[in-house]
């Protein structure tokens, strides 16, 4: 059964409706002698923040390189299936030492018009090779325009430098004997010397 609540009966003051009309113009007088918030874009910009998440982009470390080794990671967790990498081999002959990656992405392609700008793959990538930038102005003439490529997302991103460099040195200390003598320490107890 439903429950019946009486209305308010509104008094003779209430039904003129002019300290209702009166309280909205008092309120719209005050704030039009507030200081503006209003931007005059794009003369003035907006303050984007730290945490701002903005559109994706591929970093190259301190050397150049391309620090993305096409795990597909960002490609399994994006929500919208936005990000399709189509893998390769890693460069051979180049001018910088790729011996400790066996990939590297071909293709590269993130679609703006399905990215959700959640940052989940920001926070897979276990190479710190994708970020959110602070990029906000996202144009095109054209659908395709906004499928953006490896080109198009390395400009994005640029260069990051990584202050924990995990591969700098490790032939070093292969060749040192540091690695080399654990792993014959280990075959050897497994063959029983």
């Amino acid at each position: 059964m439903a429950k019946v609540v009486d209305r308010h009966k509104l008094t003779w003051y209430e039904e003129l409706y002019l300290p209702a009309i009166a309280s909205g113009l008092k309120r719209t007088f005050r704030q039009m002698f507030q200081p503006d918030i209003t931007l005059q874009y794009p003369e003035e910009r907006p303050q984007i923040y730290d945490d701002y998440r903005g559109a994706p982009g591929l970093v190259r470390d301190q050397d150049g390189r391309e620090k993305c080794v096409s795990c597909q990671l960002c490609e399994y967790i994006c929500p919208p299936k936005a990000i399709v990498i189509v893998p390769g081999e890693a460069p051979e002959g180049a001018t910088y030492d790729y011996s400790h990656i066996e990939k590297a992405p071909r293709e590269f392609f993130i679609d703006m018009l399905r990215c959700i700008y959640c940052g989940y793959c920001e926070e897979i990538c276990p190479e710190q090779a994708i970020f959110m930038t602070g990029e906000y102005e996202l144009n095109a003439g054209s659908r395709q325009e906004l499928v953006h490529d490896k080109k198009r997302l390395y400009e994005i991103g640029g260069l990051r430098p990584d202050p924990i460099q995990k591969w700098k040195g490790k032939d070093d200390r292969l060749d040192a004997g540091g690695f080399t003598d654990l792993r014959k320490r280990g075959a050897g107890a497994e063959e029983g010397e």
